[in-house]
């Protein structure tokens, strides 16, 4: 079950490394100074990678707490 909790490390770092790369794009999107409407367009395309990665994260937590109780 070791394994388990590594692959589950492993994906919970990579959603947090999404969610910290789509915190980044809409801050510089918000700080180049667009107009209301280009803001949001540029929010409403990282809002389907913001959701995967937060899934992405969640399922390594999930994995992470499993191999725990199992192991």
């Amino acid at each position: 079950m070791e394994s388990l909790i590594w692959i589950g490390t492993a994906l919970s770092i990579a959603g947090l490394a999404g969610l910290l790369w789509c915190i980044a794009r809409v801050w510089r999107a918000r700080r180049s100074n667009l107009s209301d409407q280009d803001l949001r367009d540029a929010v409403r395309r990282v809002v389907p990678w913001n959701m995967g990665a937060l899934l992405l994260s969640a399922f390594g937590l999930i994995m992470v707490i499993t191999g725990i109780m199992l192991g």
